[in-house]
């Protein structure tokens, strides 16, 4: 399967979920905020939601600072 990723075209295995996507990208359990195909997913969202070839995924991990 063909995604966007951030960016980036990258090939990862089929069937994903968003949570899987995470772990494979080494981010799972991480704060992240997850926009599939220009839609924010809510966080029980992310449990559930599948990755289709073509799908434009944006990840943005969520810093503390100040």
């Amino acid at each position: 399967m063909k995604i966007t990723l951030n960016g980036e075209k990258r090939e990862f295995e089929a069937p994903q979920t968003v949570k899987s996507l995470l772990a494979a990208v080494g981010l799972a359990g991480k704060p992240v905020v997850v926009e599939q195909n220009q839609a924010a997913l809510l966080p029980r969202e992310i449990e559930t939601a599948t990755v289709s070839d073509g799908d434009v995924i944006e990840i943005v991990q969520i810093t503390a600072g100040g």
